[in-house]
């Protein structure tokens, strides 16, 4: 592993200690400390993740004018402050308007690091950077959330607010780590009359971004959908949803940098897109036959469910890095990761609500809707991928 990688996976692990600090704490204690109502922190948070859509794509331009890592730094210092600025919350106006700043930092953040990875590794390390990466994240947020778990038992104020700045240190302890990597030098841009925000021209790479975003729902069916569906259509009991979260977390840290082999060309990140649409359908299909079973059936067709889906999540993730970066122009590689992430925000966005209102109020046939829309996605991408490689043929390199 190069001393970039290590660095990276410093800076990348404490990052993620303070999400798992906050994650685990905050929703609680915006009802039970700031005192807001269930569909005050809903609606705040969905307005908060809609102005964080407008956070990549400037801030992966920003990345690719004056260098990744000055603008990756700088996004998490005002993630880390704006975290704390939680502790000052006392209406809904005022959270919304914090968790806005935060949103949108943390996109920035996210689209300049991805920049940050691009320029600081080979071309052809990077896919495995980013599954080790993710494997760091991994283990930092189940760090965080345990000890976040462990605070909570005393369910006092002072508690939660040593939470919130531990999540606000963290950050900012992360933008310090930053400086260990190596200062990546912006790639000028051809003097030949190439547009300035290339990526919103790319027809082609869009259609990709939106593929992925859609296999990416995944994420929003595992964690929402999901346990809903187990706790009100199946006899397994409420504990299978934390066995199937941690099975998993185990999968993703153990096997993410395995399946991602191969996916560091545009063909086989395609392929690897392909597959986990089919695993995803799979997975799909195992969930709605848990339903109406003994509760040893449920269990068992729920824990292969599982499986199916993590190994979708997995080739998803791998797919998705290979061709983000093996389609962007070495001059705009921030802007092209800021159109990816944009993607995935808006995924995190809309798939709670939509798998909620498909999968509890159509049932059975509302799994096999979501995993034909996860196959047909799959299949679609090889086809895209063909299609964005001869657009990025006709791009001169800088």
């Amino acid at each position: 592993m190069s001393s970039t990688v290590r660095a990276l996976a410093y800076a990348t692990f404490l990052r993620a200690v303070g999400r798992g600090l906050f994650i685990t704490v905050s929703v609680i204690f915006f009802k039970l400390s700031v005192g807001l109502q269930d569909a005050e922190v809903g609606l705040g948070l969905t307005i908060a993740g809609a102005v964080g859509l407008a956070g990549g794509l400037p801030a992966g331009r920003l990345a690719d004018v004056v260098g990744p890592r000055r603008v990756q730094i700088a996004f998490a210092v005002v993630s880390g402050l704006a975290v704390s600025a939680y502790a000052l919350v006392g209406s809904f106006a005022g959270f919304v308007i914090v968790a806005a700043v935060v949103s949108f930092a943390d996109a920035g953040e996210s689209a300049a690091r991805g920049a940050l990875v691009g320029g600081s590794v080979p071309a052809d390390q990077r896919v495995k950077a980013r599954a080790f990466l993710r494997a760091v994240t991994n283990v930092g947020w189940t760090v965080g959330g345990l000890g976040a778990g462990a605070a909570l038992h005393f369910d006092a104020r002072p508690v939660y607010l040593a939470m919130i700045f531990g999540c606000s240190a963290a950050y900012l302890g992360s933008a310090a780590l930053g400086l260990r990597v190596p200062r990546v030098a912006p790639v000028p841009r051809p003097e030949d009359g190439t547009p300035v925000w290339l990526v919103l021209r790319d027809r082609p790479y869009a259609m990709l971004s939106l593929l992925n975003a859609v296999l990416f729902v995944q994420n929003g069916l595992f964690t929402v959908a999901l346990p809903l569906w187990v706790v009100s259509r199946t006899s397994a009991p409420p504990l299978t949803v934390a066995a199937l979260a941690m099975l998993n977390t185990i999968t993703v840290t153990l096997l993410q940098m395995r399946l991602s082999r191969g996916s560091d060309d545009v063909a086989g990140a395609a392929r690897a897109q392909r597959r986990a649409g089919v695993f995803l359908l799979g997975a799909c299909v195992l969930f709605a036959l848990a339903a109406g079973q003994p509760v040893w059936v449920a269990v068992t067709v729920l824990i292969a469910g599982g499986l199916l889906h993590v190994f979708g999540e997995l080739l998803q993730a791998a797919g998705s890095w290979g061709l983000s970066y093996e389609l962007a122009p070495e001059h705009a590689i921030g802007q092209y990761q800021g159109l990816y992430q944009m993607g995935q925000q808006a995924a995190n966005i809309v798939a709670p609500a939509l798998l909620t209102a498909v999968v509890t109020g159509w049932g059975s046939l509302g799994w096999l809707l979501v995993g034909a829309l996860f196959l047909g996605a799959g299949l679609a991408v090889p086809m895209a991928a063909r299609s964005a490689q001869r657009a990025r043929l006709a791009v001169p390199a800088a």
